[in-house]
């Protein structure tokens, strides 16, 4: 709830700011002197209800959606040694970082992949690929399940949520001004609003998220960092190093949706802006420097 509260309290603060910023330079006035009718403080509340609506309906759905899209089988009740072996496992890592046992469950890919996901770090599911079981050690596979323990220990698939509702937010705030802009100073639209602001908005906003997700994978990549560290708090450093070695070793697997993506493999400098974990030689680094 601390975190929820934050980030309203954040979002608010922002859209002061920003009404502020428009009032000082009077640039209220300068879009009013060109005929752009706009009231931005009602449109920064509209743009704030869309941009954290679907965010949190996302975030609301995350678990759902993981265990009808990636085929997920929750384990209830083990029915054999391997998954008598997970549950133990992250009941005991979820008595150490102090969150209620989540759901487990395993998905059939060859690929060796885990996610975690939930509304809260005490509602979470942690989930392991039959690949990742077949190809990894035991000691690999409690690294990385550490790995998924710390992204829920952490709440990052809140803060990733409400970060991303930041950016619809303001995405949909600018796009908005863009395309009534442009209906009524090129296109000279004095009511309602014509086919071209329709398209210039839908374009401003294709544009700015493009823009704008580097932003929201840069705090991605960062957040892996902090899981592999805490994955190595949990199961050793040496064991979270040799998952990660391990998946340098394997074949680059199946891209998971975002929410869901725990361990990828990912390369191309250009790319990097975009990418939402960093390159495995890095993450290695990171674990080899830590004191």
């Amino acid at each position: 709830m601390m975190r929820i509260f934050l980030f309203l309290a954040t979002n608010i603060a922002i859209m002061v700011v920003v009404s502020l910023i428009f009032s000082i330079f009077g640039l209220s006035g300068t879009l009013a002197a060109n005929g752009v009718d706009l009231d931005l403080n009602a449109l920064l509340v509209i743009s704030a209800v869309i941009g954290m609506t679907g965010s949190f309906i996302s975030l609301a759905m995350s678990k759902w959606s993981a265990k009808r899209g990636m085929g997920v089988h929750v384990i209830e009740h083990p029915q054999n040694q391997t998954e008598k072996w997970l549950i133990d496992v992250v009941s005991r890592q979820a008595r150490i970082v102090g969150i209620d046992m989540p759901e487990v469950g395993i998905f059939q890919t060859p690929d060796a992949n885990a996610f975690a996901t939930g509304m809260t770090k005490n509602s979470s599911l942690v989930a392991v690929s039959t690949g990742l079981l077949q190809n990894m050690s035991q000691d690999e596979v409690e690294a990385v399940i550490g790995h998924e323990m710390s992204h829920v220990a952490n709440g990052d698939m809140v803060t990733m949520a409400l970060m991303q509702g930041v950016v619809n937010t303001f995405v949909y705030f600018f796009a908005t001004i863009i395309g009534h802009t442009v209906d009524r100073v090129i296109f000279k639209n004095e009511e309602g609003h014509g086919m071209a602001y329709y398209v210039t908005q839908i374009i401003a906003q294709i544009a700015l998220s493009f823009l704008a997700s580097m932003l929201v994978m840069w705090f991605s990549r960062y957040r892996e960092f902090k899981a592999d560290a805490g994955g190595a708090k949990l199961a050793g450093r040496e064991k979270m190093i040799g998952a990660l070695r391990a998946l340098q070793r394997a074949h680059e697997p199946q891209q998971l949706p975002d929410q869901f993506a725990a361990l990828a493999i990912n390369g191309g400098a250009v790319q990097k802006l975009f990418m939402s974990h960093p390159p495995l030689e890095e993450r290695i680094a990171a674990l080899q420097n830590q004191r």
